[in-house]
């Protein structure tokens, strides 16, 4: 089997493109950059991850940059105004739930000693690796990703389903789905 076959989701993309070979599925321990999974992936609900990352960069800068303690303490006000963003995907209980996120990341970390020991934590630090052959082996959910989709609700975490919780498990690499055949395993 050809790389095209991994590549075949974004091929033609070139945010899409990086995405793949530099940052999909690699294993990051990095708190800011697992929330703004976290995030991205919540803002997809019921949306395409490709519209979720070329709106990455408003994102960024409508959020401060993801940065968790910034999030947390963002006001009504701020986040009102955000819903007049045409960068952002303007739903007001998917923007508002950033700042609620952020408090519960940092609950997280107060409770785990950071959110990537909690995270990896559903793993024993260990890393799923899927070893696929082709795109349609891929599972969609895991026993991981219900797990973790049902702590992370039960903690007051929003848009969260046991399947955007695999794709975030992908986003932040504790999931390895590449092909076997994949340049960038």
């Amino acid at each position: 089997m050809s790389e095209s076959a991994c590549r075949a989701w974004y091929e033609g993309d070139p945010i899409l493109e990086a995405y793949h070979d530099h940052e999909w599925c690699r294993e990051n321990h990095d708190d800011r950059f697992q929330f703004e999974m976290l995030c991205l992936e919540g803002a997809s609900v019921g949306l395409s991850w490709r519209t979720i990352m070329h709106k990455r960069e408003a994102y960024r800068a409508a959020f401060h940059g993801f940065d968790i303690a910034a999030c947390a303490t963002m006001t009504d006000a701020e986040l009102e105004a955000l819903l007049d963003n045409p960068g952002i995907i303007r739903n007001r209980a998917k923007v508002f739930s950033v700042r609620k996120n952020a408090q519960v990341v940092q609950a997280i970390q107060a409770e785990f000693g950071s959110f990537d020991a909690y995270l990896w934590g559903f793993t024993g630090g260990r890393r799923i690796d899927g070893h696929w052959q082709r795109p349609e082996d891929i599972p969609t959910v895991s026993d991981v990703s219900r797990a973790m989709c049902a702590d992370m609700k039960k903690r007051g975490i929003g848009f969260v389903g046991p399947v955007i919780t695999y794709s975030f498990l992908q986003a932040v690499g504790i999931v390895n789905d590449h092909l076997d055949d994949c340049l960038h395993r």
